[in-house]
């Protein structure tokens, strides 16, 4: 088995590349939204419909709308991670333990058993 610190480096690192790679789609993603957004107010600047000023703050205002609702106070935290061990025993409820102790019990009989057809 993986030593508890390896398992904890490792979930570590999958967290900073997560949080990378999302924060890189984040920028793209909104690259790509200015982009468009530009383009189309450069066409209705073409048709004449708005100005070049209104057209400039036409996009900055959403540009700075949409990163401004883009990530929620609760998305910023950091979430718990629970790192599971296989040895670990498993939170017993009351039928698990009536289980493994009829396993014991059975377990117990068996080796009775065993004894007895040797001797």
């Amino acid at each position: 088995m993986a030593g508890f610190g390896d398992v904890v480096k490792k979930a570590f690192y999958l967290g900073v590349g997560v949080a990378s790679y999302a924060g890189e789609k984040a920028g793209d993603t909104l690259k790509d939204f200015r982009e468009q957004t530009q383009s189309i107010v450069n066409e209705l600047v073409a048709r004449g419909e708005i100005t070049a000023e209104e057209a400039q703050r036409l996009v900055n205002d959403m540009v700075n709308q949409a990163q401004n609702t883009s990530v929620s106070p609760a998305e910023t935290l950091p979430r718990p991670i629970e790192i599971l061990d296989d040895d670990a025993p498993a939170p017993a409820d009351a039928q698990t333990e009536a289980l493994r102790q009829q396993v014991a019990a059975l377990r117990q009989e068996l080796d009775n058993l065993k004894q007895r057809s040797s001797d």
